[in-house]
């Protein structure tokens, strides 16, 4: 699928054996290197990074338990198993 208006991407100075590498993974999928790239910039793309995670794990609302609470209610569970 071809657009007039897309951006080009170029990366510059990539070591030989990772240009070795993800022309092997591009040609063991059945791809050119081009249309194997442009998947793995789509799946990092769907992907939230380390720092969205964290942002959503701090905004999640805060339990009042205790550490302690916590722990008795884990072994409770352990040992209904």
């Amino acid at each position: 699928m071809y657009y007039a208006c897309m951006a080009n991407i170029q990366i510059r100075d990539v070591p030989e054996t990772i240009h070795r590498e993800l022309v092997r993974r591009a040609e063991n999928s059945g791809k050119s290197l081009q249309q194997f790239l442009m998947g793995q910039l789509a799946i990092m793309v769907d992907k939230p990074d380390i720092d969205e995670v964290l942002r959503d794990i701090r905004e999640l609302p805060k339990l009042p338990l205790t550490s302690a609470e916590i722990v008795k209610m884990l072994k409770e569970e352990r040992a209904r198993s």
